[in-house]
């Protein structure tokens, strides 16, 4: 419906297109950001197991309280 209203009173305004073109490299900014952030996850997920494969049963004990 919305694009008939649209439609009807006679398109889109330039502010209109300038605002959907804002919006979309927005949108294409924080893609590239979630991306950028997944991959960054990704190998400190990679770091983390390497140091718990590196853990040994000692180095989990308590100390002794003296």
């Amino acid at each position: 419906m919305a694009k008939a209203l649209v439609g009807y009173l006679g398109g889109p305004t330039v502010d209109q297109l300038r605002e959907t073109a804002s919006l979309r490299r927005r949108v294409a900014d924080l893609e590239d950001e979630v991306l950028r952030l997944k991959v960054e996850n990704d190998g400190l997920l990679a770091a983390l197991r390497e140091r718990v494969d590196q853990v040994t049963a000692g180095d989990l004990a308590e100390p002794f309280a003296r």
